[in-house]
């Protein structure tokens, strides 16, 4: 059977208390599993306006709607406001995830922060923003974190090695189109890396006359003709709430098909990762996201 792994990015107070719920009462409508990945520290969404200035980013603002996903509390934090503290004000909503049956694993401590500082960071910033993460993580949950998932689908090097020394079962940091060991400065990295292989919804809105109302049944012909394993990621604060309607016809017609809706979890769990291909990874920015992004690259050949 074909399988499609959801995997949910969780980067907002909001999308936490709203979102989180949400999904999961729709993926239970559906008989779906799925991955939450989760923010685990403050939300400073606020800051994001330091983004303005680079390539793409308002354009993606302009495009997706920032302001009607995200509401203006969410974008008053870190600024005008004090941001909340996610995993401490909702680990009631995140422990009751696990407890349904679903996934969980670390999204990032501070979500902004990571996507604006991890590209030039050093090892010692990576090390105390991810420790902060699994720190937390251990606190909410009462476990040590199996998996990860870096914010925005960036990293950089120490965080990829950092996947190995923390234990990670498997992470899904970057985007490419199957499972593979990472390899960066000629170094293997022996955390399986689980990439994210379909276009997000955010990605394709508002790209090529796609709408809110369109881009399900364009995604689904992807889907169609497409072989092997796949991986989406959506976001708690878009499909969770105001394009809830979108997964629900996703979700729907990927059954419709004959895929399988899994969490991340199930589809490593049938891998032989002692057999995985070794990929160089790249940084580069990809359609309809601003930044650069982990990027599956050449099979490595030693």
């Amino acid at each position: 059977m074909k399988r499609i792994a959801l995997k949910i990015d969780v980067d907002t107070y909001r999308g936490t208390l709203h979102g989180v719920p949400a999904l999961v009462d729709l993926l239970r409508r559906h008989d779906a599993q799925a991955s939450f990945l989760f923010s685990l520290g403050s939300d400073h969404t606020g800051r994001a306006i330091k983004r303005a200035f680079r390539p793409g980013f308002m354009k993606k603002v302009k495009r997706t709607s920032v302001f009607e996903h995200y509401g203006l509390l969410t974008l008053l934090y870190g600024t005008l406001l004090p941001g909340p503290d996610i995993g401490r004000k909702c680990a009631n909503i995140l422990r009751a995830v696990r407890d349904g049956g679903f996934e969980v694993g670390i999204h990032c401590w501070d979500h902004v922060r990571w996507q604006d500082g991890v590209g030039a960071a050093n090892n010692a910033w990576v090390e105390d923003e991810m420790g902060k993460a699994v720190r937390r993580f251990e606190e909410v949950f009462g476990e040590a974190p199996r998996t990860h998932g870096a914010a925005g689908w960036q990293m950089n090097r120490h965080a990829l090695r950092l996947t190995q020394r923390l234990g990670f079962t498997y992470s899904s940091d970057g985007r490419g189109t199957h499972p593979y060991l990472p390899v960066i400065d000629g170094e293997i990295v022996a955390c399986p890396q689980l990439p994210t292989t379909l276009p997000t919804l955010d990605e394709l809105i508002g790209v090529d006359g796609l709408t809110a109302e369109t881009v399900a049944e364009h995604l689904l012909r992807l889907t169609a003709s497409a072989s092997g394993d796949q991986v989406f990621t959506l976001h708690a604060e878009l499909e969770g709430m105001k394009l809830s309607t979108v997964l629900d016809r996703l979700l729907a017609g990927w059954k419709a098909q004959g895929h399988a809706l899994v969490a991340a979890r199930d589809m490593v769990a049938t891998l032989d990762t002692t057999k995985l291909p070794h990929h160089e990874v790249r940084f580069e920015e990809i359609p309809g996201r601003s930044g650069s992004l982990l990027v599956q690259g050449p099979e490595f050949l030693a």
